[in-house]
């Protein structure tokens, strides 16, 4: 399925991102791999499948100027971009009462607004090519929001809405629009999460340490895309929660009050 086909990964230097990477890599893939250090994503680049076959292009999602030149480094280099996995972001530990509107404004400015303005600058090349895969990776906190990732699920929730609306206005252009929903994946995401004051949470959460390991995430993900599935939710227990939304709101809420998150 992806053999030869261009797959640009932000967020490729650790966790889901590196996952997805190395998924697309066995597949066939030539993958672009993107994030901000440049030395993380060369250890990733040679663990990759045919190592030779890849980009490592460093960037920082918030430097936006920037991303018009990125592109055109990824078509310089192999003409085209067949998949675009929105992967890089940042998460939140902290309460809505304590948390600065300066790390509100920073959650958004990674989760959506950067991916966004990278989605402005790869569309016209795939509407061009009539052909062509944007994806998200939101989180289950992008259906179902919960306590300590108030900035964290407003900007997933965002991205959602805005994805839905572009997979309607490119249905007849050849262009597939998917959002991925993770639960739980043993990553370091909550090492890196701000907490309040801008400061890192620094330590992984009980929750985290026992979940689902990340090469599982992206062989069920890459599987699920393949497919041409559009909201794809992986995820263990917590995706009761999912379902229960839709079946008993009231009831969610009362659930979502008393659940341990961190």
């Amino acid at each position: 399925m992806y053999q030869d086909k261009v797959v640009w990964v932000t967020g490729a230097s650790s966790g889901i991102g590196e996952a997805l990477a190395l998924e697309f890599a066995r597949q066939g893939a030539h993958v672009v791999l993107s994030a901000r250090r440049a030395d993380a994503l060369e250890s990733v680049r040679l663990q990759c499948a045919n190592p030779d076959a890849h980009l490592v292009l460093p960037m920082d999602m918030q430097r936006i100027d920037e991303f018009e030149a990125q592109v055109g480094k990824v078509l310089q280099k192999f003409g085209r971009i067949d998949v675009l996995i929105n992967n890089a972001g940042i998460s939140q530990r902290s309460l809505v009462k304590d948390t600065s509107l300066e790390v509100d404004r920073r959650i958004m400015e990674v989760d959506f607004f950067a991916p966004v303005a990278l989605v402005k600058v790869v569309l016209p090349h795939l509407l061009a090519q009539r052909s062509g895969h944007i994806v998200a990776v939101s989180s289950v906190v992008g259906l179902v929001a919960t306590p300590y990732r108030s900035a964290y699920a407003a900007a997933k929730h965002a991205i959602v809405g805005f994805h839905d609306a572009l997979r309607a206005e490119v249905f007849e252009d050849g262009v597939q629009v998917s959002v991925i929903f993770p639960g739980f994946v043993r990553t370091n995401v909550s090492m890196a999460a701000l907490k309040g004051d801008g400061s890192l949470h620094g330590q992984v959460d009980e929750k985290i340490a026992g979940a689902m390991a990340p090469a599982e995430f992206a062989s069920k993900a890459v599987a699920a895309l393949a497919r041409g599935e559009e909201r794809i939710i992986i995820a263990g227990r917590e995706k009761i929660a999912v379902w229960l939304g839709r079946l008993s709101p009231g009831l969610l809420a009362r659930v979502i009050r008393k659940i341990k998150v961190t």
